[in-house]
């Protein structure tokens, strides 16, 4: 973590957004740190969620159907949210070309960016195509 202030709850809150191992909301967060340390207040919790997305120390990523998700791998990668079950997955791919042409065609200079796909999951459309819509 490169935040200038590396606190307990800092640490904790980092923590529990690696172990819950998905994009948790902030409310997912507050709710697993809680279970450990039920003193700390949900203001703190949402409070260094923001510092450490503002630090570049987790994404925050943005949904549509909800708050903002966080996501400590920060590789570059994009994400896929399904329009169902509103889950986000990473998706690996390489679109850095994009960037170049950006760059070339339009004359921007991208310092960053943030790339979201959205449809159906392959679960979720497993389920539609089993119930015959």
């Amino acid at each position: 973590m490169s935040s200038k202030r590396n606190t307990f709850q800092r640490k904790l809150i980092f923590n529990a957004v690696k172990e819950l191992n998905m994009h948790a909301t902030a409310e997912q967060v507050y709710k697993y740190v809680a279970k450990q340390h039920p003193t700390i207040s949900k203001a703190t919790v949402y409070r260094n969620l923001n510092q450490m997305v503002q630090a570049g120390d987790l994404l925050g990523i943005g949904n549509p159907y909800s708050s903002t998700h966080y996501d400590h791998k920060l590789h570059e990668h994009y994400h896929f949210v399904c329009d169902l079950c509103e889950q986000i997955f990473n998706v690996e791919a390489d679109l850095s070309d994009i960037c170049n042409r950006l760059g070339s065609a339009d004359g921007f200079d991208v310092s960053s960016y943030n790339i979201s796909f959205s449809g159906l999951c392959w679960s979720c459309k497993a389920e539609q195509s089993s119930v015959g819509f």
